[in-house]
């Protein structure tokens, strides 16, 4: 009799220690965007529970149609949780999806309570460890090419002072600008930025973003209709 009891506790301490050990870990991400020339390239990574969970989405393709049709994009997925699953979409970003996701995030704000606390909140808990911003330009014009290098120094160097106000860096960012005095044009960058968040303060997070929806009326309803339309 006392083996039978003590089975079930056993296995329930490892389902606690197990739960702890995830809780304990970090959720880490890593984004990509280059451009060179007329070649463009989005990736990002995220791995969780000590890399058991991983996801990769890569947009290798950016074309640019018309202002009506907007921009035509190809995504790549693959994800290990913990079966491998392998997919590839396009998506339209136009005047249309750009109005629909305005209208999804007045319903995000209208379905939670302090909607914009709560997303500034769980911001300042992820760390960011790397941040490097890279970019070489050429204007076709010597005197110009020189002014929007300072002009370009400046607009870097504001957006890294609003970033850092919101989440936490650990290192100092790298950024540079490299103006090439040639007489055509040309223009390549690269972004890159890693960082994690605690996987038991996401958890708290995703339970404190219920816990502000329920005190709306209706809110967790409106919350559920807009992720059933995300998924359609």
């Amino acid at each position: 009799m006392t083996l039978w009891l003590a089975i079930p506790l056993i296995l329930l301490l490892l389902v606690l220690l197990m739960f702890l050990l995830v809780l304990a870990s970090s959720i880490h991400f890593h984004f990509r965007a280059c451009r060179k020339g007329k070649d463009d390239r989005i990736e990002f990574d995220i791995k969780a529970v000590f890399g058991l969970v991983k996801f990769h989405y890569e947009v290798p393709i950016l074309v640019f149609e018309n202002l009506e049709r907007g921009i035509k994009v190809h995504i790549e997925q693959s994800g290990i949780a913990p079966v491998k699953r392998d997919s590839d979409e396009e998506a339209q970003v136009d005047k249309e999806a750009v109005t629909d996701w305005l209208k999804n995030v007045r319903i995000a704000l209208k379905a939670t309570k302090g909607l914009n606390k709560w997303f500034r909140d769980t911001l300042s808990h992820i760390e960011i460890s790397t941040f490097d911003w890279s970019t070489d330009f050429s204007l076709g014009d010597a005197a110009a090419t020189a002014t929007a290098a300072g002009a370009l120094w400046g607009m870097k160097w504001t957006m890294i002072g609003f970033v850092s106000q919101r989440v936490r860096l650990l290192k100092a960012p790298r950024m540079f600008v490299a103006p090439v005095f040639r007489d055509e044009f040309s223009f390549a960058t690269e972004a890159v930025c890693k960082g994690k968040l605690s996987a038991g303060y996401a958890l708290y997070s995703g339970l404190l973003l219920l816990r502000r929806a329920s005190k709306i009326e209706g809110g967790l309803g409106r919350w559920k209709k807009l992720l059933s339309r995300e998924r359609a």
